[in-house]
């Protein structure tokens, strides 16, 4: 295998950096703790070092890889592995849930290796229309940061609150470059996702993450201008309650916060 993939040229319009470090691919499915009786989603396995893995685990391992020259690979695995199976299409235009109904799972996991340049797509599409009970990626280390950003930091942005909102994040282990074949220019970390549910309550999540992503539109401005569109009457009323006024920046506001204020600004009575 790794012979061959030494011949192998690796695109870099697809961001393709394959981990080769067996200590991190043992990391990674330890990690996600996989229950019996689930299916695996594994987004862009690449040669499939990690894919063997799952596969071990004895659950249902569904692949979706863009890059149809690896089905040197991944056909041979599917050949011998009744419980894998490769789609050779580009995951983000792939309609997923038609995968799924093929399928009898108890719990749903995503497993990726998420090439750099597309990272917030993935995450979204994943958590928007699969919602999994559990969802590890590796991903460039300050990304990896952003994610699980607290607030008063400078990492803290509206992506760090729409994962937070439904997932509970741990990192399970950093990646040095030196993992990877070819060497990519930035250290990656694997983070895995718990799916937190009602953990929190909103009464429209989409108006919610709109009203978010208006707070931080320009990270550097103050509530009071970020928030014109709102009634800043109201939202001076709540934030005055919890000893902060319009003067805040979005950063300052933890989750919890708001959440309650946009259910403020939405209650009726």
């Amino acid at each position: 295998m790794v012979g061959k993939m030494e011949r192998f040229k690796h695109k870099k319009s697809l961001g393709q950096n394959f981990l080769n470090d067996k200590n991190i691919l043992n990391k990674i499915v330890v990690g996600s703790c996989i229950e019996p009786n689930s299916l695996i989603i594994e987004i862009g396995p690449g040669s499939g070092a990690l894919t063997e893995k799952l596969i071990e685990t004895n659950n249902d391992v569904l692949a979706f890889e863009i890059d149809t020259r690896l089905d040197i690979y991944l056909d041979k695995l599917e050949e011998k592995c009744a419980n894998f199976k490769v789609i050779y299409i580009d995951f983000l235009k792939a309609n997923i849930n038609e995968y799924l109904s093929k399928y009898k799972y108890s719990k749903l996991y995503v497993i990726a290796n998420i090439p750099y340049y597309i990272t917030s797509p993935i995450i979204n599409k994943v958590i928007d229309e699969l919602r999994p009970d559990c969802f590890t990626i590796m991903i460039q280390k300050e990304v990896g940061s952003r994610l699980m950003a607290k607030p008063n930091t400078r990492d803290y942005n509206s992506l760090s609150l729409y994962c937070q909102f439904y997932y509970d994040i741990l990192k399970i282990c950093d990646v040095s470059k030196s993992c990877f074949t070819p060497k990519p220019d930035v250290d990656s970390v694997v983070l895995k996702f718990n799916r937190n549910d009602n953990k929190f309550k909103v009464t429209d999540e989409n108006d919610f993450f709109r009203f978010v992503k208006s707070a931080f539109k320009q990270k550097r401005k103050n509530l009071r201008n970020n928030l014109k569109q709102y009634d800043l009457s109201k939202i001076e009323t709540f934030l005055n309650s919890i000893d902060k006024n319009l003067s805040y920046r979005a950063e300052q506001l933890s989750l919890n916060e708001f959440v309650s204020l946009y259910n403020f600004l939405n209650n009726e009575n």
